[in-house]
């Protein structure tokens, strides 16, 4: 486990060092569910952010990674991105919802495709 090849990149690193397509391959390898308990930590500290259904979890977390500030402004001015709201909590807790989720520190980006 200590071994300096096994180390998380820096932040930033991955788009630096990574090609578009390993880019999405290794975020995609790195979806998954997770439940309302397991988001709510992230929520209450206000990192989550929610994909609309119409875009593609993956190319929304590679634009987070590659800095494509244009992409991520244009999806929050069209509401198909933003931060996740106490009425989303609510719901999410009464439904115990489950979404798809990314990591893309410090941000958990998550998508119900239900």
């Amino acid at each position: 486990m200590n071994d300096p090849e096994n180390k998380p990149p820096a932040e930033g690193q991955l788009a630096e060092s990574t090609d578009p397509a390993e880019l999405r391959a290794r975020l995609n390898t790195e979806t998954a569910r997770i439940e309302w308990q397991a988001l709510a930590p992230h929520f209450a500290r206000g990192v989550v952010v929610v994909v609309s259904p119409e875009l593609d979890l993956v190319e929304v977390a590679a634009a987070f990674v590659e800095n494509d500030k244009a992409s991520v402004s244009e999806w929050m001015e069209s509401d198909k991105l933003e931060r996740a709201s106490d009425d989303d909590a609510r719901g999410w807790s009464e439904s115990d919802k489950e979404l798809w989720a990314v990591v893309v520190a410090p941000w958990v980006l998550v998508q119900d495709r239900a």
